[in-house]
């Protein structure tokens, strides 16, 4: 489906692998919308961090996000346990998040039908977002998700290793002082221990579909 001539951004937020991402690029796919993860951006920022070790972090991190394209992340391996435990912590960071959030704010300016997803989307980075989404699922659940997609790269790694490491990050997102992960008080949850992937599309759809009709009205074209 494409929208014809109509803007619609959507903000998906949650916990460390809760199926946001998943369920981010799927709407977004469908209604042919420009997807960003933000977590992504901070496990490329811990990336970079780790790799070349820079004095000055921060000068360092503004340069490289001003000339960064987005979709040559997809084509590097941010997904480790390392990684997993510095972006948790330079996610606390200020001026870390600082930079990323002008990165986020500056392509949403440039891609007005955007879906981005992450742990602030809602609350910071689109909070006027015409649909806003929370996603859960219990520790349990995340856990064997992040599990399964490590194991690709690594064969030793352990469930419980991934469950303390989610944990971890998760209480670090809640309990940070800078943007911390909260449900926005109009979020639609999605939970998706209790939703296949064409049932959590189904029910974010109907949503996404209300909000169009009522912006645009009934006659909306949707190719």
């Amino acid at each position: 489906m494409k929208l014809q001539n109509k803007i619609i951004q959507l903000s998906c937020d949650g916990g460390a692998a809760t199926g946001k991402s998943t369920g981010a690029k799927m709407i977004s796919k469908k209604y042919k919308l420009k997807f960003l993860s933000s977590g992504l951006l901070y496990r490329y920022a811990s990336f970079l961090l780790i790799k070349h070790k820079p004095k000055n972090k921060i000068n360092f991190l503004k340069k490289n996000f001003k000339r960064l394209n987005y979709q040559k992340l997809n084509k590097i391996n941010l997904h480790t346990v390392e990684i997993s435990k510095h972006s948790a912590i330079i996610a606390k960071t200020y001026k870390v998040r600082k930079i990323l959030k002008n990165f986020q704010i500056t392509f949403t300016k440039k891609y007005k039908n955007c879906c981005i997803e992450g742990r602030d989307i809602s609350t910071k980075i689109l909070p006027n977002s015409d649909v806003k989404f929370f996603f859960k699922c219990n520790l349990n659940t995340a856990a064997f998700r992040r599990y399964k997609e490590l194991k690709k790269s690594n064969n030793k790694i352990k469930i419980k290793d991934v469950k303390k490491a989610l944990r971890i990050r998760n209480n670090h997102d809640i309990n940070r002082k800078s943007s911390p992960l909260l449900k926005h008080r109009d979020a639609i949850e999605i939970d998706t221990g209790k939703l296949n992937k064409k049932a959590m599309v189904k029910k974010m759809s109907k949503y996404v579909d209300k909000i169009i009709k009522i912006k645009y009205g009934n006659r909306t074209r949707i190719k």
